[in-house]
């Protein structure tokens, strides 16, 4: 038998749904408010030349979400966790930061719904043409 395997696409959140991101994806999640400022955290712990910026905010059409700064440039990430470093773009980059934050959350707050928030962001970064190196900077 086939198996169909349904590719997982991200769609960049609009200008106007910004403001309500945070509360519509991660409210029954125990201090999610905190996920925004450690992801940036996370992101200025692994990238020696972050230096803040706007970050675009993405839904996954398996229910997932994630954010990456909004850059054309790739990120120098070093995480000195496990000594791996990859060049990335800054979509990749994101997705690397969120992996870490929202496993680290999960574990913080024994939250099953920051579980599946992982899982579903995991998914598809196993798709993505960056999948490897996301894969080297979260292990």
């Amino acid at each position: 038998m086939d198996q169909i395997t349904s590719l997982i696409t991200a769609s960049l959140v609009p200008n106007r749904q910004r403001l309500n991101f945070w509360s519509k994806h991660f409210s029954k999640i125990p201090q999610w408010m905190l996920l925004e400022p450690r992801a940036f955290a996370w992101m200025d712990r692994l990238c020696e030349t972050y230096n803040g910026g706007y970050w675009n905010y993405y839904t996954l059409s398996n229910g997932g979400a994630f954010i990456a700064p909004d850059s054309e440039d790739s990120w120098a990430i070093f995480n000195k966790l496990n000594g791996n470093s990859a060049e990335i773009s800054s979509e990749a980059a994101g997705i690397a930061v969120c992996l870490l934050n929202w496993s680290h959350h999960a574990c913080r707050t024994g939250s099953p719904a920051m579980s599946e928030h992982y899982y579903r962001l995991r998914e598809f970064a196993l798709s993505h043409p960056e999948s490897s190196a996301i894969m080297h900077i979260i292990d």
